[in-house]
């Protein structure tokens, strides 16, 4: 007589257990182990909290893109990171010709507007066209077919880049009043990354009651669930897509600014790493989810910020901050494993 277990003791079930059982137990030996050390004290601790929210709220906006497009398409946009990359990479030579001429520092919050504002034009501009060439030739073929477009569209989009602006790694113009920082609530708060954590939120808000509360974010909603059905209530589906991918864009170009104000420099291939964390940020949410990108961006940075001194320190790892990219992709792998439709999203298979 051949043995079963029962349905809910599958093998499957009983391996994941094990394995979530065995990295509890990982996380905390290293946590204990780190706090009985004292090595760091409570204003470091403050501080890593307030990189990673400054990270975490840079991971939420570029994510948010990610999100946005897989609502609509079903789509992994891979190229988001690179449009990311193009207003960030564009604003430096405004802002290099403007700290030049002196305005930088003179004008500074019209001088960030004006970098924001071109920023956002050009990642808008790059993501539109995205969907017009790359996409939208593609909707009807299976599902791979417009990934593996978006890898190669990523890779053209680097070294189209790198063909315009170079190779070299560009310092970001130093913006005077974001120098030094403030304290609040005993957190001391560097001023460029307050600007950093203010705006992301700000963009946030925003985004959230645009999609819930005006008419396009309604035919957003709309077009996520069914095309066909929304195509025969009235809606024009393709001018509902662009939009989504123009808003992701505008998100993308914020995040460029932002994070190049924050880590003072930018390049050609700056937006390949933080687009695939701002992705494993959206997984980690809910893909799909517009709340659950911010919230996946703000943990996955938390956890940047934190976990590698939190956990490593306590195995006497030297240097454990260079290890945050293996926390990040870790992440991925763990919330694939156990919880594939992410902190706010579905549990159905084909969802990520």
């Amino acid at each position: 007589m051949r043995f079963a277990l029962p349905e809910r003791w599958s093998v499957q079930r009983i391996v994941k257990i094990l394995l979530g059982a065995l990295l509890l137990f990982v996380v905390f030996k290293g946590v204990s182990a780190t706090i009985a050390d004292g090595k760091f004290t409570a204003a470091a601790w403050k501080s890593l909290i307030t990189t990673g929210l400054a990270l975490g709220s840079l991971y939420a906006l570029i994510a948010m893109g990610y999100t946005l497009v897989y609502g609509i398409l079903f789509i992994i946009n891979f190229a988001h990171g690179e449009v990311f990359m193009s207003g960030a990479f564009t604003a430096f030579f405004v802002a290099r010709t403007l700290n030049n001429s002196g305005f930088l520092n003179d004008q500074p919050i019209i001088s960030i507007a004006i970098l924001l504002l071109v920023s956002m034009l050009v990642s808008t501009t790059i993501a539109i066209l995205l969907e017009r060439i790359a996409y939208r030739p593609l909707r009807g073929a299976p599902r791979l077919v417009p990934l593996i477009t978006a890898i190669g569209a990523s890779l053209f989009l680097q070294n189209t880049f790198r063909g315009l602006y170079g190779a070299k790694v560009r310092a970001y113009p130093e913006i005077d009043i974001l120098s030094g920082t403030v304290n609040i609530f005993s957190f001391v708060v560097g001023k460029d990354q307050l600007l950093v954590i203010a705006g992301a939120a700000l963009l946030v808000v925003a985004l959230y009651l645009f999609i819930e509360r005006t008419k396009t974010g309604r035919a957003m909603r709309a077009v996520g669930e069914d095309k066909e059905i929304s195509a025969l209530m009235g809606i024009d589906v393709d001018k509902v897509i662009v939009t989504t991918f123009a808003i992701g864009g505008m998100l993308a170009g914020a995040a460029g600014v932002l994070w190049a104000i924050n880590f003072k420099q930018v390049d050609f291939y700056m937006g390949f790493l933080p687009g695939i964390k701002a992705f494993t940020a959206a997984v980690l949410g809910g893909i799909g989810n517009v709340v659950g990108a911010a919230l996946g961006g703000l943990i996955l940075g938390l956890l940047e910020g934190v976990a590698p001194a939190l956990l490593l320190t306590g195995y006497d790892v030297p240097s454990p901050n260079q290890l945050k990219d293996v926390i990040s992709f870790s992440v991925l792998v763990f919330v694939l494993i156990f919880k594939p439709g992410g902190i706010l999203g579905s549990d159905e298979p084909d969802k990520v």
